[in-house]
């Protein structure tokens, strides 16, 4: 990256270049011609929303060539990092968005173009007048519904029981998704699942950590817009 995406970021319009894609937040105001890919085809892709760091998607991405994958992370600080991690590593399989998750999922995934998706330790804004806040909510869900394959997943990773329910709660009332585990929908240890940062600050503060996984179901269908 150089000194044009500063002019960009100042300026709060889009910009991708070496793998970097910046979004600005009122996404309604970004056009890019019909020829513009962000995604290979000829690769699966698998996407991590909540990024953090980048810990977990780098290793991912390192031990996993053949997959493209993607980091989705709405904080400056936290994004730069995994580009500047991710150029030193010399990773070509990853690419990382500056957005909102939400935002980009909606203009510029296509309708089955992703093969697996992760949410981890997505903010659960614990108070209710900030509810509203929360990315897994019916519109994201119906987003995931639209861009995943049919039969791709979705692992979700909480430390926060209010939230776990949530999620149960907005996805299973979903007809597109069925939950990969029993009730109550999660499973509390998961080895090979790999360590983020937030998953080593909190199992370190003695909380439990709840991975959820569903399965996409139904036949992909546009939504409505």
């Amino acid at each position: 990256m150089d000194r044009t995406l500063f002019r960009f970021l100042q300026e709060k319009k889009p910009f991708f270049q070496d793998r970097f894609f910046y979004l600005p937040q009122d996404a309604r105001h970004c056009f890019f011609s019909e020829s513009f890919s962000i995604l290979p085809k000829e690769q699966p892709v698998a996407i991590e929303y909540c990024s953090g760091n980048g810990q977990w998607i780098l290793d991912r991405a390192q031990k996993n060539p053949s997959i493209f994958w993607v980091a989705v992370e709405k904080k400056w600080k936290r994004a730069s990092q995994i580009w500047n991690r991710m150029s030193t590593m010399q990773l070509e399989n990853l690419l990382v968005v500056y957005g909102e998750a939400h935002a980009f999922t909606r203009h510029f995934l296509s309708e089955g173009a992703v093969t697996e998706a992760f949410v981890n330790f997505p903010d659960p804004w614990p108070k209710r007048r900030h509810g509203k806040h929360r990315l897994i909510q019916k519109e994201f869900v119906d987003e995931l519904s639209r861009v995943l394959k049919k039969g791709g997943k979705i692992t979700l990773v909480t430390d926060d029981p209010i939230y776990c329910a949530v999620i149960c709660q907005e996805i299973c009332s979903s007809c597109a998704f069925a939950p990969e585990f029993p009730e109550p929908y999660y499973i509390t240890e998961w080895p090979e699942y790999g360590s983020s940062f937030f998953e080593n600050l909190w199992r370190k503060k003695g909380l439990q950590i709840h991975y959820l996984r569903f399965a996409r179901t139904v036949q992909n269908s546009i939504v409505a817009r």
